[in-house]
């Protein structure tokens, strides 16, 4: 037997220990911290909660081979009492949409990208955005589990001409001195990991 055979876990799975972290931390996220200002300068905590909603919705879309669309953003903060369990739920559903067998065979989206990349994507922005939350509310993120970590690393590696190039990604930022494999990951997304 190969002991050195590394695991590759489905992106499904890895949405599913993402949300793990993301979930606790959306419903800590306090009434009164929606204004605040967080590591994505365009988003205050408000917007940055309805941005990664409509991520979670149009990446389920994505799994089923329908069309996305992330032009308008939809304010579930204002109109949804309950948006915290709205927000995860779509989450988890998310997760398990991407779980479906086929999911990651074939290609997805307007610009034809192989679907497990498309999935990867939908993994780094629930993990990075959660991250986010947690830093502009003043709570402890327990980090990033080995292999979403080991998906996110990959999936930054392949986007990140293209999405700089867009703007999705600011400027790489230099990782702080004894800086953690997650917070080095951070700084290539141009997120200050120490960011306060």
């Amino acid at each position: 037997m190969d002991t050195n055979k590394v695991k590759t876990y489905g992106i499904g799975e890895l949405l599913d220990r993402a949300c793990e972290r993301a979930v606790p931390v959306v419903r800590a996220v306090p009434d009164g911290a929606l204004a605040a200002r967080t590591p994505c300068a365009e988003y205050d905590v408000k917007a940055l909660v309805n941005h990664l909603f409509q991520v979670v919705v149009q990446f389920h879309r994505l799994a089923l081979r329908e069309s996305a669309d992330f032009g308008e953003t939809p304010d579930v903060v204002g109109s949804e009492p309950e948006w915290r369990e709205r927000l995860a739920e779509e989450a988890r559903r998310t997760a398990a949409v991407w779980s479906a067998p086929g999911a990651e065979d074939g290609t997805t989206g307007a610009m034809g990208m192989p679907a497990r990349l498309v999935g990867a994507m939908a993994l780094l922005d629930l993990t990075v955005h959660a991250w986010d939350l947690a830093r502009a509310t003043g709570q402890d993120f327990p980090g990033c589990d080995e292999a979403v970590l080991a998906e996110l690393d990959g999936a930054v590696t392949t986007l990140e001409p293209t999405a700089r190039a867009m703007g999705v990604f600011g400027e790489a930022v230099p990782a702080p001195e004894g800086a953690s494999a997650f917070e080095r990951l951070l700084a290539r997304t141009g997120r200050d990991p120490r960011w306060e």
